[in-house]
C-alpha cells in the first residue's frame, strides 16, 4: 500500500517501545481497510514526553497511544481528561481533537470485556462475584470495568496490601480487600478470577495459588499474554474451568483508539490474531 504526503498518522510512545506489538496490529489493519495512513513507534524519554507530545499535531498526527512509563503523565500532559481515563487514574490512547486539542482516554477497561464477551464464555458481570489479582494500573482498569458492567462484588487481593486498600478506597463500594495469605480463600463462590499481576510472565516469579475453592463454573482470565497460556490458566483448564488467556485484551484495546484516528471499527479476526501472535514467544 502506498502512503501519500496526506495520509493520517498516529503512533505509540514509550521508553523502550522496541517491544511493543501495537504498530505491528495497527499498520495490519490499515493495510486490511485500505487506508493512506501509518501507526509509528516514537521512543521518548520521559523527560520529552510533553515537548514530544505537544508537537504531535502539528506535524498531522491524529493521535497516539501511551504506554509505560507515560501513562500517568499523560493525564497531566492532555487538555481534556476522558472521566473514564480519571477514574482509572491513567490514559493510554490520546487523541487529537478537531480544534487540536489532547483528549486523553483509556481503553484498558473496554478491551478487557471484549475479550470476554469474544471469547464466548457464559460468564456475565451480574454472575457472582469477581477475583481480582493485583492492584496496579490493570487491576484498575479491570476493576472499574467490571463496576460498571453491573458486578455484584469485587475481591481484591494484592502483595502489598496497602496499595490494595487504596485502590479499594478511590474505587468506592462493592470492593473487600483480602489478604495475599487468604487469597485462595476468596476464591469460594467467585464467578470470575482475573490475574494482573505480572507474577507467570516469561521471566518473572510463578503466581501460586490454590485453586481448589474456586467453583467450576467460574471463568479464569490471565491478562499475560508471553506465555500465551500461563500455568494458571493451563491448571484451570486442567479442572474444567473455562479459560480466557490475555492477548485479546491487547488487540480489543487498541479498537477505539483506530476508529477515532482513521475512522473505522476494526474487529478481532482470527487472522489478526494469528498475525500478531507470530510476534510472541513462548
Amino acid at each position: 500500500m502506498i502512503i501519500t504526503a496526506k495520509a493520517r498518522l498516529a503512533g505509540v510512545m514509550g521508553w523502550p517501545i522496541g517491544h511493543s506489538r501495537s504498530p505491528r496490529l495497527h499498520n495490519y489493519w490499515l493495510q486490511h481497510f485500505g487506508i493512506d495512513g501509518a501507526y509509528v513507534p516514537l521512543a521518548v524519554a520521559p523527560e520529552d514526553f510533553e515537548t514530544v507530545l505537544r508537537a504531535l499535531p502539528r506535524m498531522g498526527f491524529a493521535g497516539t497511544n501511551v504506554t509505560v512509563p507515560h501513562k500517568e503523565a499523560a493525564m497531566a500532559a492532555v487538555d481534556v481528561l476522558h472521566p473514564l481515563a480519571k477514574r482509572i487514574g491513567a490514559v493510554n490512547t490520546i487523541v487529537t481533537l478537531p480544534d487540536g486539542r489532547l483528549e486523553g482516554r483509556n481503553t484498558d477497561g473496554f478491551g478487557f470485556l471484549e475479550n470476554l464477551r469474544q471469547a464466548g464464555t457464559v460468564w456475565r458481570p451480574a454472575s457472582g462475584p469477581a477475583v481480582v489479582l493485583g492492584a496496579g494500573g490493570a487491576a484498575r482498569a479491570v476493576c472499574v470495568a467490571l463496576q460498571d458492567a453491573g458486578c455484584p462484588e469485587i475481591r481484591l487481593t494484592n502483595r502489598s496490601r496497602a496499595r490494595a486498600e487504596t485502590l479499594a478506597a478511590e474505587l468506592g463500594g462493592g470492593v473487600t480487600v483480602v489478604d495475599w495469605d487468604r487469597r485462595a480463600d476468596a476464591l469460594d463462590g467467585a464467578a470470575l478470577l482475573v490475574n494482573t499481576t505480572s507474577l507467570g510472565m516469561s521471566g518473572q516469579p510463578p503466581l501460586e495459588i490454590d485453586l481448589s475453592a474456586l467453583p467450576g463454573s467460574a471463568l479464569v482470565n490471565d491478562i499475560v499474554y508471553v506465555p500465551l497460556e500461563t500455568d494458571l490458566l493451563a491448571r484451570a483448564r486442567a479442572r474444567g474451568n473455562p479459560v480466557v488467556d490475555g492477548l485479546g485484551m491487547l488487540l480489543h484495546q487498541a479498537r477505539p483508539g483506530f476508529e477515532a484516528w482513521f475512522g473505522v471499527l476494526p474487529e478481532v479476526t482470527p487472522e489478526v490474531r494469528d498475525f500478531v501472535l507470530e510476534t510472541v514467544s513462548g
